[in-house]
């Protein structure tokens, strides 16, 4: 079964930064790409990167790059979002998930990012 534990978040000003982490059970992590999304209120899920299984492929939004990293553990079954210069519009649940760019359709529960002032 799969699980993926996201943690991490929380309220930071405007220009902060925050580490999200995600750890992963139940399926092969180290053979598997993984990706970040984020679901801000009233709006759909969207991509926001994706990282290959030996951690050398990456992808970024357009929205995060520049500003956010993907990286990953294999040894710790754990994927991470250094999340930089943080926005108002940042403001979302970001969840992990197995797959690259395009979710395998497992979700962990989320941690909630708030950017305010």
């Amino acid at each position: 079964q799969v699980q993926l534990v996201e943690s991490g978040g929380g309220l930071v000003q405007p220009g902060g930064s925050l580490k999200l982490s995600c750890v992963a059970s139940g399926f092969a992590f180290r053979d598997s790409s993984m990706s970040w999304y984020r679901q801000a209120p009233g709006k759909e899920r969207e991509f926001v990167a994706a990282i290959g299984n030996f951690g050398i492929s990456l992808r970024h939004a357009d929205s995060v790059r520049g500003r956010f990293t993907i990286s990953r553990d294999n040894k710790k079954n754990t994927v991470y979002l250094q999340m930089n210069t943080l926005k108002s519009e940042d403001t979302a649940v970001y969840y992990c998930t197995p797959g690259w760019v395009v979710s395998t359709g497992s979700w962990g529960q989320g941690t909630l990012v708030t950017v305010s002032s």
